[in-house]
């Protein structure tokens, strides 16, 4: 199982330098990627949310910062938010990205959960799961065909030229979210891959790792081919408990998180990106910024691969 590391991206560690410092030191350390996520805004009347979303960068422009600053750690997107941008601009920033970066690139999609998001962007949060069926396949055609064309519910794409084209052929890996039967078994049919959420029940995820790789051999796809990618929320020196009383998986301490790892590997996950951000010590604005870029570096060095 490969090892990541979640970008400095939100609240009081998300400055520039520490962004190329924790690159570049995640690279040095073995670290297989690097990941980010999206969030557009934050409700004014919802407080009760968790502190990591009030104050987000933007995550490619976050990859696209610590692709200048490393040369061979992966760059991943967990996740972007399909419903809030069009395929052909994604398309767009993320050939851009993938040239640039050398072909690092991994892309995460997702349907999106935030009604004020959906009001904002001008987009209805109905019938999602078709949205992402055409969502991808306009991506695809965008990213390989010489001249793309697409004419479906959502999206028309005139017959047009995009370039320049991903590095990686014949795309970069394309990995979907969702925990809905549906979402996990669309993942498994057209995606490279499937990622986990924050508040994933990583006790079960057997469960929906199985049902992504039943829809992928299903689809006529090798289904040991299919990726499996969780973000590892970190709660390093603290023993976390569920309601029956339980430790929660990653948290405790640095040994602890270690073992976790390698169970949630015999659970059949290929990759595991720790994210420090979801942590209220580094990734609230209101933490203390040294002492949120003290604990963030601790932590990052006593989990390495």
């Amino acid at each position: 199982m490969r090892i990541g590391f979640g970008a400095p991206m939100s609240g009081a560690w998300a400055s520039p330098r520490n962004l190329g410092h924790f690159a570049e030191r995640a690279e040095d350390l073995g670290y297989a990627s690097l990941w980010t996520f999206h969030r557009l805004l934050t409700p004014a009347d919802k407080e009760a949310l968790d502190p990591v979303y009030r104050s987000v960068l933007d995550p490619l422009i976050t990859l696209a910062y610590a692709a200048a600053r490393t040369s061979r750690i992966r760059l991943g997107v967990s996740l972007i938010n399909f419903p809030f941008v069009t395929p052909v601009y994604l398309a767009k920033e993320t050939s851009s990205l993938d040239v640039l970066s050398g072909g690092r690139l991994d892309l995460g999609l997702g349907a999106g959960w935030q009604q004020e998001e959906f009001v904002a962007s001008g987009v209805s949060p109905e019938r999602r799961g078709r949205r992402a069926e055409e969502f991808v396949a306009a991506l695809r055609t965008l990213w390989e065909d010489e001249v793309s064309s697409f004419d479906g519910e959502f999206y028309t794409i005139p017959p047009s030229r995009q370039a320049f084209k991903p590095v990686q052929k014949p795309h970069p890996p394309v990995l979907l979210g969702g925990v809905a039967e549906a979402a996990l078994k669309r993942a498994g049919r057209i995606a490279d891959g499937w990622l986990s959420r924050s508040v994933t029940d990583l006790s079960r995820i057997h469960e929906q790792i199985a049902i992504v790789r039943r829809a992928a051999e299903e689809a006529g796809k090798d289904p040991g081919g299919v990726r499996v990618v969780v973000r590892g929320v970190v709660r390093a020196g603290e023993e976390a408990r569920d309601e029956s009383g339980a430790r929660l998986r990653l948290s405790g301490s640095h040994d602890q998180i270690r073992e976790d790892a390698a169970w949630l590997s015999e659970q059949g996950v290929t990759e595991l990106f720790y994210d420090l951000n979801y942590d209220p010590l580094i990734g609230s604005p209101d933490a203390e910024p040294d002492s949120a870029t003290a604990r963030a570096e601790e932590i990052l060095e006593g989990l390495a691969p």
